[in-house]
């Protein structure tokens, strides 16, 4: 059954690459029809048309992917993250001194998803554990990985954090020369720290989460932080306040503050007994529908 899911979402996600590819290769005319500069439309549109190959590729690699992690534990809402995280780069390109904004954010946003593709890939390793503990039904096991994984991510971050601050103009120095923009980089930089610090400890929840079983709740929690109240603020403080690029990334920190928050309460309020029991009646479920199936078949 699995194996017909993955390969329908495959042809889906085909087609809708088709589709995107079109936007991808006009994209600099509708960069300018939304307002961006042309000079920056431009190089958007080289950089999109580059990335067209990449569509065709997630649209096979994503849907195998998740087809392997879902014989372990179901996954997702990564999407919800990564859209968010190029909205706000597009949203940049449209403040007063865009030029100088668009390289600022780019650049922070670079280091900031190096850290979360580490986050990511411990996150899913703590998805998977967490979900065969529960199944394995061995409640406490499952608790005291989620301690251990989060503990680790956290100082792990810390440490992360305190080298985003001592080095920020080399940092800086890696993706520009141009002095407006290092300095811009360089006054960017606690915050993409305060970011990193807040990397050690989101992903790896929502992992154990997804993990829980609870993979609706988690994208509520993500369309709810990220775009009902991170992106609105980030664009109040970026367009109504004097804070720019600096604004719009604030509103990041809150959208991921307020879900790390929520993901907190959630997994300190978890009864672990009761998640085992929920396991072993899904995998029941799970196999009284493999039976019925193959009886079918027969």
């Amino acid at each position: 059954m699995l194996g017909i899911i993955c390969q329908k979402a495959m042809i889906i996600m085909l087609l809708a690459s088709f589709v995107l590819c079109f936007l991808y290769w006009f994209s600099g005319s509708v960069l300018i029809a939304i307002g961006q500069a042309e000079d920056i439309a431009a190089q958007g549109q080289i950089l999109a048309r580059g990335l067209i190959p990449q569509l065709f590729a997630f649209a096979l690699n994503c849907p195998m992917q998740r087809f392997l992690q879902a014989r372990y534990v179901s996954s997702g809402n990564g999407g919800l993250e990564i859209w968010y995280s190029q909205g706000l780069v597009l949203i940049s390109g449209l403040l007063p001194n865009a030029e100088v904004s668009l390289d600022s954010i780019s650049v922070c946003m670079n280091y900031l998803n190096w850290d979360m593709m580490l986050m990511l890939g411990i996150s899913y390793a703590a998805s998977i554990r967490v979900g065969n503990e529960l199944r394995a039904q061995r409640p406490r096991t499952a608790k005291f990985s989620v301690v251990v994984v989060t503990t680790t991510c956290f100082i792990i971050s810390l440490i992360l954090s305190i080298a985003v601050l001592v080095l920020k103009r080399p940092l800086s120095l890696a993706f520009t020369s141009s002095d407006e923009v290092i300095e811009a980089v360089q006054t960017m930089t606690p915050l993409l720290a305060l970011s990193v610090l807040l990397n050690g400890t989101q992903p790896i929840l929502s992992g154990v989460a997804i993990g829980c079983g609870w993979q609706a709740l988690v994208a509520y929690v993500n369309l709810a932080t990220y775009y009902l109240i991170g992106l609105p603020i980030g664009c109040f403080l970026g367009f109504k306040t004097e804070l720019d690029e600096a604004g719009i990334w604030w509103g990041l920190i809150n959208g991921v503050g307020l879900q790390t928050a929520i993901l907190i309460v959630l997994t300190a309020r978890t009864n672990w007994d009761k998640e085992v029991d929920k396991a072993a009646a899904g995998i029941k479920r799970s196999n009284d529908e493999a039976t019925f199936e193959n009886g079918a078949a027969a």
